[in-house]
């Protein structure tokens, strides 16, 4: 079965880090872009950042530049969306999603993880 699986989400008071982890299985990573996309409470989803698989070139939000970061491990299939300096604004479930191309318009990832609870205390 294709799965996308999000990790590493929990409370953490402001200004702490946390780094989440989004890992595939029945779906392959090259030749795609990976996003993560954030939803508030009552919100709209949210384009955080995305990576190119087989280039490591990363494209970060303006909302959340300076504060988080992307990376990949190509052995494990895996993108960690590390976010540090974190604000209670940042409150969200985290999904990860594939895309053909990097982009931050939600339309275009077409398969996505279940989502992680990020919480941020103040």
């Amino acid at each position: 079965q294709v799965q996308l699986v999000e990790s590493g989400g929990g409370l953490v008071e402001a200004g702490g880090s946390l780094r989440l982890s989004c890992t595939a299985s029945g779906v392959t990573f090259s030749n795609y872009a990976i996003g993560w996309f954030r939803q508030a409470q009552g919100g709209e989803r949210e384009f955080v950042s995305t990576i190119v698989w087989n280039t490591g070139g990363t494209y970060i939000g303006d909302a959340v530049a300076g504060r988080f970061t992307m990376s990949k491990d190509s052995s494990k299939y895996t993108v960690y969306l590390q976010m540090n300096n974190l604000r209670p604004e940042d409150t969200a479930v985290y999904y990860c999603a594939r895309s053909a191309v990097a982009t931050e318009r939600e339309s275009q990832y077409h398969y996505w993880g279940q989502g992680t609870q990020v919480t941020v205390s103040s």
